[in-house]
């Protein structure tokens, strides 16, 4: 299974976003990690649609679009229409999440859906056919710069063998914490997405995205 790197922009200087942006795709990261927030669903409020539009001609990266916001079903076509490759909407934001699922595939996008720590694993089990993409949370949503929550590792384990019990191949996404130095553990434990913001963009953009793939080659 591919390991694919997801810097979240939310980490990012945006008086020089495209740049930042560009210098994590010509430094092997498939992905750009975009954070939406409502200040409802979590207390945070980030950015939405205008600014999805204006970065989606400044790469050629996949936009890893992660919902954080109530009831996304209502934005899940503005998304889309904006540039959207990957939604991911969170389970616990949802009154009908497959139906949330259905919307973006709809769309004709790919679907992800994502738990907070708190969440038991095996609640993403009805979705394992229907969404592409898991998205588990190793901090709590809704603010950038957080630790890594060690119990973690064992949720990411934990979805790797219920979905390698049901022969099913889906990509595990892991977001919050996640550095150079514990990296290799969330990627032995059944990860393959991974997004990171601070360990990315703060310092030296080319040099730390390198070393992120550096890391995730060594586990494909």
């Amino acid at each position: 299974m591919r390991r694919i790197l997801a810097p979240s922009i939310l980490s990012a200087d945006f008086k020089t976003l495209g740049e930042q942006m560009k210098a994590t795709e010509e430094s092997g990261a498939e992905y750009i990690h975009f954070d939406v927030m409502d200040g409802i669903f979590v207390p945070s409020i980030s950015f939405g649609m205008p600014v999805l539009s204006s970065i989606r001609g400044a790469t050629g990266q996949v936009m890893d679009v992660h919902l954080m916001i109530t009831e996304p079903a209502r934005y899940v076509e503005e998304f889309a229409q904006c540039g959207a490759d990957i939604i991911t909407i969170h389970l616990e934001a949802c009154e009908d999440p497959g139906a949330a699922l259905d919307k973006i595939h709809g769309c004709g996008k790919k679907a992800g859906i994502s738990i907070k720590p708190g969440t038991p694993v095996e609640a993403l089990e009805p979705y394992f056919d229907q969404a592409e993409m898991f998205l588990m949370m190793s901090v709590e949503p809704g603010f950038g710069g957080q630790s890594f929550i060690p119990d973690s590792l064992g949720r990411i384990r934990d979805l790797r063998k219920r979905l390698d019990e049901r022969g099913i191949e889906k990509d595990i996404e892991v977001d919050g914490g996640l550095y150079h130095s514990n990296v290799g553990d969330v990627l032995q434990a059944g990860a393959n997405v991974i997004v990171s913001g601070s360990g990315v963009f703060k310092g030296d953009i080319r040099k730390n995205t390198v070393e992120f793939m550096e890391i995730l080659r060594t586990y494909e």
